[in-house]
């Protein structure tokens, strides 16, 4: 197996050069998907039988909930090979990882309670789904807390990394509460395995939707970790003339 590509994903300005390129590209088709998802689910999927309109914020509920879950095996997979491997860039991107996984997870539940005062006639309700995932945000919130808490930054990372593997025991808690506890939140509409629940009218928009979260993700985690970068390479002689020739270019 060539794992020369392995390490020169390892390297801070390779990927931070390489990303250059890739940025516009993935904007360009996340805002295409997100655009095209947006309006034909609010505008053209049909009424919900029971829910009538209210069921829409589906289209904006379900994907963010996706990529909390999503966001942090990513983070947590990052500060494993960072530990195992001793790859800064993968602290770095564990780093990264957490604000925008903290953000998905409280527009999953901002948005769950918008949906459910509608649906259950309630904001917020000790529900085993709801209550798991409030737990994951607290776990984003302590991966950024533990960060920001050590002067060492060897020590806050490998601490970072503990903390995001420690949480992984709560994804399957998460995604299994619906079968394993009584609970109001719905079962999974999609499922990888058996037949989905959601008529195809409204499951394609549904499906482009988390296509262009996942790439919205995947696009924030580029920018704060390009941004990281800079930020721990800074004495590094590639960043002092990146910034050279950026002060040479607003002349």
């Amino acid at each position: 197996m060539n794992w020369q590509w392995f390490h020169r994903l390892g390297s801070p300005r390779w990927f931070y050069e390489k990303t250059t390129g890739w940025l516009p590209w993935i904007a360009l088709v996340t805002f295409s998907l997100m655009i095209v998802g947006m309006v034909w689910g609010l505008a053209f999927a049909p009424l919900d039988a029971k829910q009538g309109n209210s069921y829409r914020i589906i289209y904006l509920h379900m994907p963010v909930a996706v990529l909390s879950m999503a966001g942090y095996y990513a983070m947590a997979i990052a500060g494993a090979v960072g530990l195992i491997w001793r790859m800064k860039m993968a602290f770095i991107v564990m780093v990264a990882a957490a604000p925008v996984g903290a953000v998905m997870t409280f527009l999953a539940l901002v948005t769950g309670s918008i949906w459910g005062k509608p649906t259950w006639g309630t904001w917020w309700i000790w529900d085993a789904r709801l209550t798991s995932v409030l737990v994951l945000f607290f776990l984003y919130m302590g991966v950024i807390a533990l960060q920001q808490a050590y002067q060492n930054r060897d020590t806050a990372d490998k601490a970072c990394a503990i903390l995001s593997l420690v949480g992984m025991v709560n994804i399957p808690i998460i995604y299994k509460s619906v079968d394993w506890w009584s609970t109001l939140h719905q079962p999974a509409t999609i499922k990888m395995v058996g037949e989905s629940t959601i008529d195809p009218s409204m499951k394609y928009p549904l499906l482009i939707m988390i296509a262009a979260l996942y790439l919205f993700f995947t696009l924030a985690v580029i920018l704060y970790t390009r941004v990281e970068v800079l930020r721990r390479e800074s004495r590094t002689q590639w960043v002092s003339d990146l910034l050279t020739q950026a002060a040479n270019k607003r002349r």
